[in-house]
């Protein structure tokens, strides 16, 4: 399986936007959750939101409610990251995951993703 491509990153005055693209080549329109997680420099990593290829229910961690938005195409095997009202605190490196043959649905903290991108820098200045 391909690996994720992450693009959109870069510098941002707080509370400007910025997406974030990933694309994932091959992945099952039907059976795929793909997330995204951050790290930021000196911090574990976390997850930030994730969606289920099969019907775009998604979840966030609540640092990000009602701020960043993921979305999917089926179609271009993209997922999509629109983070608005960013904080310093987004400050980080934002890596795309994709777990394979997930029937019941995702989440940030069970749900095994085990192929990652290599990453794109997100950085807000206050």
């Amino acid at each position: 399986q391909a690996r994720p491509v992450e693009s959109g990153g870069g510098s941002v005055q707080a509370g400007g936007s910025l997406t974030l693209s990933c694309v994932a080549p091959g992945y099952d329109a039907g059976s795929t959750c793909m997330a995204w997680y951050r790290q930021a420099p000196g911090k574990k990593r976390e997850g930030v939101a994730t969606v289920w290829t099969k019907t775009g229910a998604s979840v966030y961690a609540d640092s990000v409610k009602g701020r960043f938005t993921i979305s999917r195409d089926n179609a271009k095997n993209i997922v999509t990251l629109q983070m608005n009202t960013l904080k310093p605190e987004d400050t980080a490196t934002y890596y795309c995951a994709a777990a394979r043959y997930q029937f019941y649905g995702c989440n940030l903290e069970v749900t095994p993703y085990n192929n990652w991108g290599q990453g794109t820098q997100v950085s807000v200045s206050s």
